[in-house]
């Protein structure tokens, strides 16, 4: 991403409905796996701007790692109580893991070139017994110019996800679509306007709360399927994955 790209997120992402909804969503799964505590650690990986390294600061020790510059410059301005690391190698915060915990990777994976390779230093450093918690866009036929000027190389399918972890020391808790009640118009709007750029343009003040509520309504079902077999929801924007290191 561009230093503008990373200028956006950051004047967009402690009030845009996608932004805030996907942050009431992780604070519940990370809670439901994880909860929270003073020795309860936490490490982003791929924190970007910093707002969820900052959501989860006050209640997980929290390490957050980036390689660019330019975003962490951004975190650090806004968020100065939190730790942040310029890295693109997961396995920096190992130590910080050392006695557990999540490793938290979400919508980074579709933007590095070898996906495969990333997730498998994620969980080199995660301890047994630790958890990742993943997402990223969903669904190749949602594929736009929003996914090009972000630096997207892909979207996932849910059998091309959990490819990535097939052969890794992990036991898969959940992997589900999310972003699911808001489906319909987003594909509708992607499939009709596949030129139209990034669509994080912040709408009017109850629009874009009740936008927020209805996605991060999704919370409960998602929390609700950890362990069970069958996903909550059957096609979404983005997919969630929870994982446990063997």
């Amino acid at each position: 991403m561009q230093r503008e790209q990373f200028l956006a997120h950051a004047e967009l992402e402690d009030r845009h409905w996608w932004f805030t909804g996907r942050r009431v969503i992780l604070r519940r799964v990370v809670a439901a796996i994880v909860p929270p505590g003073p020795h309860a650690a936490l490490l982003d990986v791929g924190c970007g701007t910093g707002g969820n390294a900052a959501a989860f600061a006050g209640d997980y020790t929290v390490l957050a790692l980036d390689p660019s510059a330019d975003a962490l410059s951004l975190a650090r301005a806004r968020f100065p109580a939190v730790h942040f690391v310029e890295t693109a190698d997961p396995v920096a915060g190992r130590d910080h893991l050392a006695a557990g915990g999540v490793l938290l990777m979400t919508d980074v994976l579709e933007h590095v070139v070898d996906d495969h390779a990333l997730l498998a230093r994620a969980i080199d450093a995660v301890p047994a017994g630790g958890h990742l918690v993943l997402t990223v866009p969903a669904d190749p036929a949602l594929w736009s110019q929003h996914d090009v000027e972000f630096g997207h190389h892909r979207r996932y399918l849910p059998e091309s996800f959990r490819a990535l972890w097939g052969d890794a020391p992990v036991s898969e808790r959940l992997l589900t679509p999310f972003n699911a009640r808001l489906f319909p118009i987003i594909a509708a709007t992607r499939r009709l306007a596949p030129r139209l750029g990034n669509n994080l343009r912040i709408p009017a003040g109850p629009a874009n709360r009740l936008l927020a509520r209805i996605f991060g309504g999704e919370a409960a079902s998602l929390v609700g399927a950890i362990d069970r077999d069958t996903p909550p929801y059957r096609r979404g924007v983005s997919l969630l994955a929870v994982l446990r290191k063997q």
